[in-house]
């Protein structure tokens, strides 16, 4: 069911919520773009302005990871500016009500954490790159010695324990899903009441199957987006309105 408008929507989640045993949101870039995070697939979005650099390009190539990180050095000052939004505010608000177990995100900015998420309730398919880590040994490394060692060196460095390169914390393209990740986003959609939508635009697979699978396994499904999905026709309620207005209402419930 498609809101008719803004008041009736929130009005409809409300209840869906209030009834509610246990909810799981899935977030994705549109939650951010109220704190000043681009998003990647709208007109405009990163991936218009660049094209994205593979895994096994970056691996395979010394210029590939220099302008990987170069990239990343640009967006510092955006992503180190950015707090959390409505939408963010409002999730951790079910959290700490008990309401949301966990969170699945397909963001990598770390703002669900910041808005009071234990770090070990978000599930991030798609990584995390407000730090770093080696693609051989999973050492962890700060962004700050990452950019040290481009600017000695002139160039990305690899790791200090195996030689291997070092990368954002993130999930690039042709890079295998976090296996664990998989498992506890597929747990959480099969055994939840209500699974929120929020921000995406359901096109990135196999992160995009998990509101079918919600879906599927009983749950009410809630797709809160600007522009139309895939997956609105198997929704209980779509939210085509600002997701900060839409979540706003239930920031400190």
């Amino acid at each position: 069911m498609i809101a008719s408008d803004l008041r009736s929507g929130v009005e409809r989640l409300g209840d869906m919520i209030a009834e509610a045993r246990t909810i799981v949101p899935f977030t994705g870039a549109g939650i951010s773009t109220e704190c000043g995070i681009p998003d990647f697939r709208s007109p405009g979005g990163i991936w218009t302005r660049y094209r994205p650099i593979e895994f096994g390009e970056f691996v395979a190539s010394q210029e590939a990871r220099d302008e990987s990180w170069r990239r990343r050095f640009a967006m510092e000052e955006v992503f180190a500016a950015a707090k959390p939004g409505r939408g963010h505010r409002a999730l951790a608000s079910l959290y700490r009500a008990g309401k949301v177990p966990a969170i699945i995100t397909q963001n990598i900015d770390n703002l669900h954490q910041a808005s009071g998420f234990a770090a070990e309730h978000v599930i991030e398919l798609h990584g995390n790159t407000t730090y770093a880590r080696c693609i051989g040994c999973g050492q962890s490394y700060q962004l700050d010695w990452v950019r040290r060692r481009f600017d000695e060196e002139g160039g990305a460095p690899n790791c200090t324990v195996c030689d291997e390169p070092v990368k954002t914390a993130t999930i690039s393209f042709g890079q295998m899903m976090p296996e664990d990740e998989m498992q506890r986003a597929t747990e959480l959609s099969q055994h939840c009441d209500v699974f929120i939508a929020i921000g995406s635009s359901l096109l990135v697979w196999p992160a995009a199957g998990f509101p079918m699978m919600a879906k599927n396994s009983g749950a009410r499904l809630v797709i809160i987006n600007r522009e139309p999905t895939e997956q609105d026709d198997i929704a209980d309620l779509v939210i085509r309105h600002d997701i900060g207005e839409a979540l706003g209402p239930f920031v400190g419930n």
